[in-house]
């Protein structure tokens, strides 16, 4: 976990490096979560950030729980905006898009207009388990997950919002709903009827002869979990 932080510290490095002078440069955005936010590397990372003045947003997604541990029983810090030490940080309501949206308006001026990087701390919500062996329920009541719901839902904050805001009614919302569930399902339905990928597309993308878009090469052996499966090449 955590490790695409790095790789962020790396894009930030290039946008920096690529910057034309005078201008805003881009910015990097890593995301990981709250059980990922004591990773050495994510330490070693917001040094290097700190140190180089790197455009780089380290963004925690704070669901509370991490894998399915409270943050504090996982974390001995758990204001992790404030993780940064002397990097400057910002808590946002992540099950908010218009704090969201603001939020990153200011870092992307802070962090673009050579002010080096900072941290993000989005406190957000999952309702269910982390994974399918995960009931959800263990660690925490359904009545907390319950009340979370019908009090910070993000979708149904949007539709308050346009409501209130004259912008869309109830009825009008209710026909967007019918049309993505309607999009959503036939998307589905297409997708179990597509064949399996033959192994070919295993290696797509991954391994390249040269730089020439779709010229990959297959390698010569692939183990499989089942041995007796192993690609060989003929």
């Amino acid at each position: 976990v955590g490790a695409r932080v790095p790789i962020g510290a790396g894009l930030a490095f290039a946008n920096k490096y690529n910057a034309k002078p005078g201008e805003p440069m881009n910015i990097a955005v890593a995301c990981y979560g709250d059980g990922a936010a004591n990773q050495g590397q994510i330490w070693e990372s917001a040094n290097m950030a700190s140190l180089w003045k790197l455009p780089m947003v380290f963004c925690i997604e704070n669901n509370q729980y991490g894998m399915g541990t409270s943050i504090d029983r996982h974390s001995s810090h758990s204001d992790y905006f404030k993780m940064g030490n002397h990097i400057p940080g910002i808590r946002i309501d992540g099950m908010n898009v218009l704090a969201v949206k603001a939020g990153f308006e200011f870092i992307k001026e802070f962090c673009g207009n050579g002010n080096g990087p900072m941290y993000a701390e989005l406190m957000t919500y999952r309702y269910h388990g982390h994974s399918m062996s995960d009931p959800g329920t263990t660690y925490r009541n359904r009545e907390e997950i319950a009340f979370t719901r019908s009090t910070r839902d993000p979708l149904e904050f949007v539709k308050k919002t346009l409501i209130d805001a004259g912008f869309a009614d109830a009825d009008e919302i209710k026909q967007v709903e019918k049309q993505i569930r309607k999009q959503v399902q036939e998307e589905v339905m297409l997708a179990k009827q597509d064949p399996k990928p033959t192994l070919d597309e295993l290696i797509k993308h991954v391994y390249a002869a040269d730089t020439s878009i779709g010229n990959y090469e297959m390698p010569d052996h692939i183990r499989m979990p089942d041995f007796a499966k192993s690609y060989w090449k003929s």
